[in-house]
């Protein structure tokens, strides 16, 4: 059998419009044919959904599931606000999540993992969701976080149902302590994180690329002052720590109380339960981040239809 690359199922993707995981499995069966899996696609009924696949789907839902010492968030769009709140949206949204416990490192392993209650796979079962709903819908990302000895906590804001929400954060606390008292504190933490979109969990976790840029802009900023080239070090190294109370989890202000590092809120509670505590790291989903959406000019549309 031919061997089905990436460049193959990009192609077929793009002649067709159907999902990736779609255009792999057509591929497979064809023997890497791309028209003979345009046909295999067409027969099984995807067609429908390959026509929709073209649209914008930027809304839709973020779903958590927390297991024992594991969390898993997922995001699956759909073009409207209004299919957030379908109930056949919300279960299978609630219900990918719960698979994503185990399959959520990979959005391929995830799509071929098997859909609880039913013959088929997830992307199977999204796919018969475009159908049944007739919007395009996507499931676009997946994370899942876990911890050796400690909690994963979360926390979901915008809520429509439970663990579905435009926001979803995970939080996973390494600790020996108390784990309700874990639990608590890893929420706090899980609301800070989705109020302040934290870039890295400590400053060593930031990209050294992208700390080297920052330096440079702000170099250039104090340069412009005048100042001698050791002020302007000293400058720099001043805002360099502002950059980093803004961007790094453990350097920002806990909103919770509005004063208190994140860092001094790990040290005080770890004296509380009796045992040190590290934040293992945490993922934040927000819906329709970096999507492109698409701005209707109304009046133009109206004004064209008149004139045609």
């Amino acid at each position: 059998m031919a061997e089905i690359t990436a460049a193959m199922v990009k192609a077929l993707r793009d002649k067709t419009g159907a999902g990736m995981m779609d255009c792999k499995k057509a591929l497979i069966e064809t023997g890497g044919d791309i028209e003979a899996g345009v046909d295999w696609l067409r027969k099984k009924g995807l067609a429908a959904a390959a026509k929709k696949a073209g649209r914008v789907a930027s809304d839709g839902l973020v779903g958590v599931a927390v297991g024992d010492r594991v969390g898993a968030v997922v995001e699956i769009n759909a073009e409207t606000d209004f299919v957030a709140r379908n109930t056949d949206f919300q279960d299978v949204t609630r219900t990918v999540a719960g698979v994503a416990l185990e399959h959520g490192d990979d959005i391929e392993v995830l799509c071929e993992a098997a859909y609880p209650g039913a013959n088929g796979t997830v992307a199977e079962r999204v796919t018969a969701l475009i159908a049944k709903i007739g919007e395009n819908i996507q499931l676009r990302r997946t994370a899942r976080l876990t911890v050796e000895n400690g909690v994963v906590a979360s926390y979901v804001h915008g809520m429509a149902a439970p663990g579905l929400g435009r926001i979803g954060v995970l939080v996973g606390l390494e600790s020996a302590g108390d784990r309700d008292k874990l639990a608590a504190l890893g929420k706090q933490i899980a609301m800070h994180v989705a109020a302040t979109r934290p870039e890295a969990t400590t400053v060593a976790d930031l990209d050294p690329a992208a700390v080297a840029r920052e330096r440079e802009v702000l170099a250039e900023q104090a340069r412009a002052s005048g100042r001698s080239e050791e002020i302007i070090a000293k400058m720099v190294e001043g805002r360099l720590r502002k950059f980093y109370e803004e961007a790094v989890l453990t350097e920002q202000v806990f909103v919770i109380d509005n004063k208190t590092k994140v860092a001094k809120v790990l040290e005080d509670a770890a004296a509380e339960i009796g045992a040190p505590i590290a934040i293992k790291g945490f993922v934040r989903f927000a819906l329709g981040e970096g999507i492109a959406r698409e701005e209707s000019d109304f009046a133009a549309e109206v004004a064209a239809q008149v004139a045609g």
